[in-house]
């Protein structure tokens, strides 16, 4: 009775250090360092009952090895009990001074009880400290995405802002491919990516019909579960893909692998995965209506621009040159030669200056965005591709039918020839003007109908015989 006393002080001390701290591994290391010096072993040891599920194989203290033989001589062993669930079982070994008593295991007992509350404290600490740092991570994303990335962007953000909550050792983002697999197109990883990005899991895999119906899926070995059938798979573990779908609408899956060895997920960890997921994919469904309205905008007003050219400058244009014609027909005499001449030149600039207006409303009409499917679209990008070398804009001018009368093998045959000569054109020394000229109503040498390009730049010419230098291509149409 009196050792029963005179130990319930480190009794208490040792049930109190061990609800001292709510980090799960140190709590531990609290409850078998107690148990080791309440009883008087020179060995304890903390076994998980489902080694890796909180992230924890086994806790001990500083004592003889087992050699994977069993505990060295006397022992004793003490399930941990934590919601009617066993969560481990406390080891003692190598009691000094001799056996064991049944006032040990009533210790260990009572020890393993308070133990059992601080552990489930300690888990929920964790848990709300887990789900506190996902819900700062999908704001994060959410404000990441809303700022105005790009697609490819924002595919990034969400795959790299995931990887490191999850701790794991990549962030992959898969998207259905047109044949009916899904394709690897974002990855972050620690290390230089590889051959990950690109990779295709073919159509018929295991995996692939869940993935596609926008379901779950977790692994708990991605090199040796036959559900995987990439070539990477071999450097991965435990794994999780989850499906970033919004509003009904499948946008791809977002895949956390750890490496081979590295502990599994969690249920918590999986859970909170998954909604991360889910508002990521809800943040990426909004990022993408919002960059839509703001391009909608662009077109609006880039229309707007468009018919103002046209309503106002191209009318007042052509009605200056309209006069400026009827000036000319009257002008007579030798003094009005000059001025008919002149006048002549005023037209001829102002007809230019329509075609160029008529030009840049045709451009405005465009989706800026998007590759241009018309062979005027066609071409204007390819002056327009030069525009940041030189400083300055190419003037183009349409002459005839050119969407009617081109067909596409002679269109690309004009743009190949039209992409040599602006870059050779580019290449020379002060050029302040470049001018495109397609015309569909030109005439070969043989007589028949044809297409002309001419493309003209007043720069030195290579053969520093002046400056100005024409180059012309032609094609039967």
């Amino acid at each position: 009775m009196t050792d029963a006393v005179s130990r319930l002080p480190p009794l208490l001390e040792a049930v109190l250090s061990v609800g001292t701290d709510l980090e799960l591994r140190v709590t531990l290391q609290h409850i078998v360092d107690g148990a080791a010096e309440l009883t008087g072993a020179r060995y304890a040891a903390l076994g998980m009952a489902e080694p890796g599920h909180d992230g924890l194989v086994e806790i001990r203290t500083a004592g003889p090895s087992t050699g994977g033989t069993g505990l060295p001589g006397s022992s004793l062993g003490v399930p941990i009990r934590v919601d009617e669930e066993v969560f481990g079982t406390l080891h003692l070994a190598d009691k000094e001074g001799g056996a064991f008593t049944a006032e040990d295991e009533q210790l260990l007992h009572l020890l393993a009880t308070q133990a059992g509350i601080a552990i489930g404290n300690s888990r929920l600490y964790e848990t709300a400290r887990q789900r506190e740092r996902w819900i700062e991570g999908a704001a994060a994303v959410t404000t990441a995405l809303l700022t105005g990335e790009s697609a490819a962007e924002a595919l990034m953000t969400v795959a790299e802002r995931a990887r490191v909550l999850a701790d794991a050792a990549a962030g992959v983002i898969l998207q259905a491919t047109p044949e009916g697999g899904m394709e690897i197109v974002t990855a972050s990883t620690l290390d230089d990516p590889g051959d990950i990005v690109g990779t295709v899991i073919e159509p018929g895999s295991p995996v692939l019909e869940q993935l596609l119906g926008g379901e779950p899926v977790f692994i708990d070995d991605s090199a040796t579960d036959p559900r995987m059938t990439t070539h990477v798979r071999a450097r991965f573990g435990p794994s999780m893909m989850l499906p970033l779908q919004a509003d009904g609408r499948l946008i791809g899956t977002l895949a956390l692998p750890r490496r081979r060895g590295d502990r599994a997920y969690t249920p918590a960890e999986r859970l909170l995965a998954t909604q991360f997921a889910s508002q990521a994919a809800l943040a990426l469904v909004l990022a993408d209506a919002q960059h839509s309205r703001e391009r909608l905008a662009v077109y609006e007003d880039r229309d707007r621009i468009a018919r103002d050219l046209h309503d106002l400058v191209v009318q007042r244009l052509f009605a200056t040159g309209m006069m400026l014609e009827s000036t000319q027909r009257r002008s007579t005499g030798a003094e009005g030669d000059d001025v008919h001449a002149t006048l002549g030149r005023a037209v001829d600039e102002l007809q230019s200056t329509i075609q160029e207006v008529r030009t840049a409303i045709f451009a405005l009409q465009q989706p800026p965005a998007d590759a241009p499917t018309t062979f005027r679209g066609k071409v204007l990008r390819e002056t327009a591709s030069v525009a940041a070398a030189l400083g300055f804009q190419p003037s183009v001018h349409f002459t005839g039918p050119v969407e009617n009368r081109v067909t596409d093998p002679v269109a690309g045959h004009l743009l190949t020839a039209l992409r040599r000569k602006l870059t050779a054109a580019a290449r020379r020394t002060e050029v302040s003007r470049i001018e495109v000229t397609v015309d569909a109503t030109a005439t070969l040498p043989d007589g028949r109908a044809g297409l002309r390009l001419t493309v003209y730049d007043d720069g030195t010419r290579d053969d520093s015989e002046g400056t100005g230098t024409t180059a012309t291509w032609r094609s039967p149409l």
